[in-house]
């Protein structure tokens, strides 16, 4: 790219990047951003199926070309801690903060380093004192099911998993919470959510769980639980192999990328992907199938939902003031319908927060990336990347471009369609992703 290349910044302006910061980061997103023939990268991101996480390339060329060892690396909003897992692989100390309680989960397990013959092992011993407790203590098991739920999570329960398997699934639960080592009980645990939360088959009387679209399927056969478990333990135990080849650092913990517990000018570089607005993909929907079993209500998950970027309760929600073509877009959604266009609202006055939040913590001169995908509502294209993009120009950070990425459905984990239905309303506005370059400027 010669040196006074501009980028184009769709129908906004162009940003001038010669003689600065963000020129190998303009060159950067010149470059096939799809990564369709790449290998599927570290066994790691396989451990537990997760909905729309971008491929580990993605973050990994970003972190490979734009950091150093030792460098800090943030995702406000991890998921599945790819990024996270990228930089500990990479020799970076990556940090990573979500609310969602499975994703927590999730990215914790990934940063764990354990001897996978001893994970096996464990598993193994897990499934086989279940199946004794079953053989043995029927009746103790039952009691065990009987007390663990009510109200409204025990109907859910009830209605998702049949009687059997509820028995199988605590058996291995009782034998799970008395693992004595934190970190391979971690390990365990997250086994046993995903063989609940899965691309197909399962073992829940639900379809495709995975892609956060579960239907009831009432002739399902459902797998056994403990010969799942089992097959899902060997396969996750390979996938620890190698996992601090880099020598990297992570930290994981729970929070909020509108108010990060991070000090001013520390991150060296930030790579997220925020959620689609009006909970387009609604992760809560499908984690809660595994979530019940580890002692979270109905009621909670739904409250925590609520809290989710991108949600739609909007009644007492601290909105904020829009730039001209952002506020444009929500208006000509809400003179369409009202309360889309409040939770589009809602959602961009979300992004201004983790924006600002993101320009606060980062270094001078150091790069911010957002994977994001439009929406449409009510037949209105959201054109998300131009709001961010113009979002983040206002707040005070440089715009360096905006690069398309076509998405592989078979990576990108979007709902599925069902029956003769050749494609489904949300596929086919999912079908492209948008990568957003800002850098903070040396010199504010």
């Amino acid at each position: 790219m010669p040196m006074n290349h501009t980028v184009r910044i769709s129908n906004l302006t162009y940003t001038d990047v010669s003689s600065h910061p963000g020129q190998k980061l303009a060159n950067l997103l010149a470059q096939d951003l799809g990564f369709h023939d790449a290998a599927n990268g570290h066994g790691l991101h396989t451990l537990h199926a997760f909905p729309a996480k971008f491929p580990p390339q993605l973050p990994k060329l970003f972190i490979d070309e734009l950091t150093q060892p030792g460098d800090l690396v943030l995702d406000p909003m991890m998921g599945s801690g790819t990024t996270v897992v990228e930089a500990l692989l990479a020799g970076r100390s990556g940090i990573g903060f979500d609310i969602d309680p499975l994703a927590i989960r999730l990215a914790k397990a990934k940063i764990t380093p354990l001897d996978p013959d001893i994970a096996r092992t464990a598993g193994y011993t897990i499934a086989d004192r279940a199946q004794w407790m079953l053989d043995h203590k029927h009746s103790q098991i039952e009691k065990d099911l009987s007390r663990r739920f009510e109200g409204r999570t025990r109907e859910f329960i009830e209605y998702w998993f049949t009687p059997h398997t509820c028995l199988e699934l605590i058996a291995l639960l009782r034998e799970i919470e008395r693992t004595p080592d934190s970190e391979t009980r971690a390990f365990l645990t997250l086994a046993f959510s995903a063989i609940i939360i899965t691309k197909s088959g399962g073992v829940s009387l639900a379809r495709d769980l995975a892609h956060t679209r579960p239907h009831r399927v009432d002739d399902k056969i459902p797998r056994s639980a403990i010969v799942e478990y089992k097959k899902r333990v060997e396969k996750n135990s390979r996938s620890l192999v190698q996992l601090y080849a880099g020598h990297g650092k992570a930290f994981i913990q729970f929070g909020n990328a509108e108010g990060l517990p991070l000090a001013d000018e520390t991150i060296d570089l930030m790579v997220t992907s925020p959620p689609y607005a009006s909970n387009a993909i609604d992760y809560m929907r499908a984690h809660k199938f595994s979530l019940v079993w580890f002692g979270h209500s109905l009621s909670e998950l739904s409250s925590l939902r609520s809290r989710y970027i991108g949600g739609e309760t909007t009644s007492d929600f601290p909105f904020t003031n829009l730039p001209k073509h952002s506020a444009a877009i929500v208006q000509g959604v809400t003179r369409a319908d009202r309360k889309k266009g409040l939770a589009l609202h809602r959602y961009y006055s979300e992004i201004t927060r983790m924006l600002s939040e993101i320009k606060r913590v980062m270094k001078p001169g150091k790069a911010a990336i957002i994977v994001v995908g439009s929406s449409t509502m009510r037949s209105i294209d959201t054109q998300t990347h131009i709001c961010i993009g113009e979002i983040g120009k206002v707040l005070g950070l440089e715009l360096i471009g905006i690069a398309p990425r076509r998405l592989d459905r078979d990576r990108r984990m979007m709902p599925a369609r069902f029956g003769a239905q050749r494609m489904s309303q949300i596929e086919e506005r999912m079908h492209e992703e948008q990568v957003i370059a800002f850098v903070k400027p040396l010199s504010l």
